[in-house]
């Protein structure tokens, strides 16, 4: 054991640094935060995700992406979430139930086992070939998470807007990019680099929350009987799951 100790201290040391290097905008701050904060299970995770890293070359990970960076297959999937998404008129149909919540999560498929949830959505169910988690994040006025990382690489991040908003003070921030709202509907990025979201309008805001494969040749391996990520939820009286630093 005492052979062994030094070699896997050396690994999680460099791929530690690695990781944590992939941050735009790195700071002493964000290392701290990922080496003693709460992105200290991610570092844990590190390995496995620099190993998935490989697996998905000669797609390279590009941290914040354009529905075109996407193969085919992935797009197809996206518009018909989307769709899917507007046709359903979701805003109407939670915001009675989701305005007595600061931030909630509603979800109807969680990595890739669908969920029962308080409203029905028949364009959700699928197949899906890419896409493993579906969800609708709301988040009441002048409301914030901290800076904070996801744990896995297997998958990228969707938000996708479905309430018009004008004002600049509702937004994302991915390392040195900030997205705003108002500028655009669709956001994908990786989320095991430092990020948070913000509302600090007068009004809620609504995102589809998708976890969608990475493109990879190997997209088995990115899959969700791989993975073990468990969501820190709590469910509550109407069936929603409120989640601690949801997108």
């Amino acid at each position: 054991m005492a052979y062994f100790f030094p070699i896997i201290s050396l690994v999680y040391l460099l791929c530690g640094a690695y990781d944590v290097s992939r941050n735009t905008g790195l700071n002493l701050s964000t290392i701290r935060r990922y080496f003693f904060g709460n992105g200290v299970l991610l570092w844990v995770l590190s390995p496995i995700n620099v190993l998935l890293d490989i697996l998905s070359l000669p797609y390279i990970n590009k941290g914040v992406y354009r529905l075109e960076d996407m193969p085919p297959g992935h797009q197809d999937e996206i518009n018909r979430l989307i769709k899917g998404a507007i046709d359903a008129d979701l805003v109407r149909q939670v915001e009675e139930r989701s305005k007595e919540h600061k931030r909630a999560l509603i979800l109807w498929r969680y990595y890739g086992v669908p969920t029962e949830t308080i409203v029905d959505v028949p364009a959700f169910n699928g197949p899906w070939k890419y896409i493993e988690t579906i969800g609708l994040s709301v988040f009441n006025t002048k409301i914030s998470t901290s800076l904070h990382f996801g744990w896995m690489r297997a998958s990228l991040r969707l938000l996708y807007n479905i309430n018009d908003i004008e004002e600049p003070s509702a937004y994302i921030v991915v390392g040195n990019t900030t997205h705003r709202w108002c500028d655009g509907k669709l956001f994908i990025f990786d989320d095991t680099l430092q990020h948070l979201s913000a509302n600090e309008t007068d009004r809620p805001r609504y995102c589809m929350y998708v976890d969608i494969l990475r493109p990879s040749p190997f997209p088995a391996c990115h899959g969700s009987r791989l993975r073990g990520r468990e969501l820190r939820r709590e469910k509550n009286q109407i069936g929603q799951f409120v989640q601690v630093d949801s997108g």
